[in-house]
């Protein structure tokens, strides 16, 4: 009974830290952003609060911050679309077909993905600057996809693996064809897991900075999290108001989405590795 109480509270105090060490950077940056001025710390007695810093963001033309998320949306959404449907005929493929060495596929796969962003970056500017994609959606869309794609394609892997074959021979029966089994079958019963995939490469494309750094040049492409980094005020200091602001409502869509489907984001990450 004094270990099962002690372990409670042991759990309790390590959930209670694990809150404070996640929350405390979001709230900083609130702080920040409700501030009149970044040095508040520094005047405890003196804190003003108000929402300048983000009529000054939302309002700004010269900051382009409406066009940063216009851009990240954009971007994102359509990287999660084409992540999502290749992935989702790569893992039917490898579930379903008679192909040789899939174990070898998935795991090449899995290697190429470890190469770091930094090691191709280089290369990729000078493939996207020949063809002349640079600061266009088609520069960012294609590497978020390549990126993300082999962390779905095992994700879904796994989830289409425990759907039992026994639809798939019904479907046939059925008269079905193997496009309509996809479609009509496997798509609808795997929805979690496509779902999760689908908020994941969203969340991570629109997260992403380095390829977001290095092809583009302007608002009229640059994703947000660079548009952010990149605010400088009249004579070249940080307005830390406006980048905090920015930040917070740059959160939002995120924040957003994880909590609404975030039942949906753990089926689809654990489903898969339970098997029946």
């Amino acid at each position: 009974m004094i270990e099962e109480k002690f372990k409670s509270v042991i759990i309790w105090i390590g959930c209670v830290l694990l809150v404070v060490f996640c929350l405390t950077p979001f709230l900083y940056m609130i702080l920040i952003s409700l501030s009149s001025s970044p040095d508040f710390l520094t005047k405890l007695g003196q804190i003003e609060f108000s929402f300048k810093n983000y009529y000054s963001v939302l309002s700004s033309k010269s900051l382009h911050f409406i066009d940063y998320l216009r851009n990240s949306l954009i971007i994102s959404a359509a990287s999660a679309f084409f992540c999502v449907i290749i992935a989702g005929l790569g893992a039917y493929s490898i579930t379903r077909l008679a192909l040789p060495g899939k174990m070898l596929i998935l795991f090449f796969v899995l290697a190429v993905s470890m190469f770091p962003q930094i090691s191709l970056v280089g290369y990729l500017f000078k493939f996207m600057s020949s063809i002349g994609w640079i600061n266009t959606y088609f520069a960012l869309i294609f590497p978020y996809v390549a990126w993300i794609l082999p962390l779905s394609l095992w994700i879904l892997v796994s989830y289409f693996a425990q759907i039992p074959r026994d639809l798939d021979k019904a479907a046939l029966i059925d008269g079905c064809t193997g496009w309509q089994i996809l479609r009509k079958v496997i798509f609808p019963v795997a929805a979690p897991g496509i779902f999760s995939v689908s908020l994941l490469s969203f969340i991570f494309a629109f997260n992403e900075f380095m390829f977001a750094l290095m092809l583009t040049i302007d608002y009229h492409s640059r994703t947000i999290p660079v548009g952010i980094a990149l605010f400088q005020g009249l004579h070249g200091e940080i307005p830390w108001g406006n980048i905090m602001a920015g930040s917070a409502i740059a959160v939002i869509p995120v924040v957003l989405l994880t909590i609404i489907f975030q039942s949906y984001i753990i089926q689809g990450l654990t489903r898969g590795s339970i098997k029946g």
